[in-house]
């Protein structure tokens, strides 16, 4: 897609940084799978009962951004939106009802097997300039690591997969653990609402029923996204980004229209969705993490 795009909504998470709190124990694919709730908030830090609520929240179509077992900003408005969806008090803290509500979305593993192919360490980007115009002269803007490829399938911030696997190379051959990816949600989408005040986008069916709803960043104070109603115009995937200062931004010391090549690394991801607003649309990220 080669027209001027300015951001509505960055589907991504906020940002957390793994760590976890001194007393933590450490959190392994068996620990996910064998977490139980007694009650209370969860756990400071990255626990393996946060990641397991992550994984029932990702397969319930709430998605708390990249699933990192981190109890942060990003999980407290997933479970809100959770809350909000099962007809319980939207306060984003963890409780007995929640976890009832959870329940119907946690049959089977919470974790899997995985063998890294040679696909997966091929065609990989070894650097993503900041510079539009070093970005606008490369072929493709393609993840950059094994772990970030893989962390975008299985829902998992690429730091969580060494948390996993500590010590494991990713390389051809190598066997480590994921989250298990859950089936893909189908539903027909009737109307989208990009919510300001949570920085959350939700879809819902014709009856008003909510299907999905994920984690946001909303415009920005160069381009503020526009308050009102408007219609998708188109869908494009893996999209170029025109880059044009005079209607978006300006981007370092660049002046000219440029346009970046396609790739996960490319400023608006993997997916574009045009709205009739001109010039505004839903998109990816490079960094869900952030």
């Amino acid at each position: 897609m080669t027209s001027p795009m300015r951001s509505v909504a960055v589907l991504a998470s906020i940002s957390a940084v793994l760590v976890g709190s001194a007393d933590a124990a450490p959190v392994s694919a068996e620990a996910i799978e064998t977490a139980t709730y007694a009650g209370g908030e969860l756990p400071s830090g990255q626990s393996a009962l946060t990641a397991k609520v992550q994984v029932m929240l990702d397969r319930a179509g709430v998605s708390p951004g990249v699933i990192d077992g981190i109890k942060g900003g990003m999980s407290r408005s997933a479970i809100a939106a959770f809350e909000r969806r099962s007809g319980l008090p939207a306060d984003g803290v963890m409780d007995p009802q929640v976890w009832a509500a959870l329940q119907p979305f946690a049959g089977g593993a919470m974790t899997t097997d995985y063998t890294i192919t040679d696909a997966d360490v091929s065609q990989l980007t070894s650097h993503i300039p900041t510079d539009y115009v070093e970005k606008a002269n490369m072929t493709s803007l393609g993840y950059t690591s094994v772990a970030e490829k893989l962390g975008e399938r299985f829902h998992m911030h690429d730091s969580f997969i060494g948390v996993l696997n500590p010590g494991v190379p990713l390389t051809a051959g190598a066997a480590i653990k994921v989250i298990a990816p859950s089936k893909p949600l189908r539903a027909k989408v009737a109307r989208i609402f990009i919510e300001k005040g949570t920085n959350r986008v939700a879809a819902y069916d014709a009856e008003g029923h909510m299907v999905v709803n994920y984690p946001a960043t909303i415009g920005s104070a160069e381009t503020p996204s526009p308050s009102g109603t408007h219609k998708v115009r188109a869908v494009a995937t893996n999209p170029e980004y025109t880059y044009n200062p005079a209607i978006n931004f300006t981007q370092g010391t660049n002046k000219s229209v440029l346009v970046l090549p396609p790739g996960p690394n490319g400023p608006v991801g993997t997916v574009w969705i045009a709205l009739t607003k001109p010039t505004y649309g839903l998109h990816g990220t490079p960094t869900p993490s952030r």
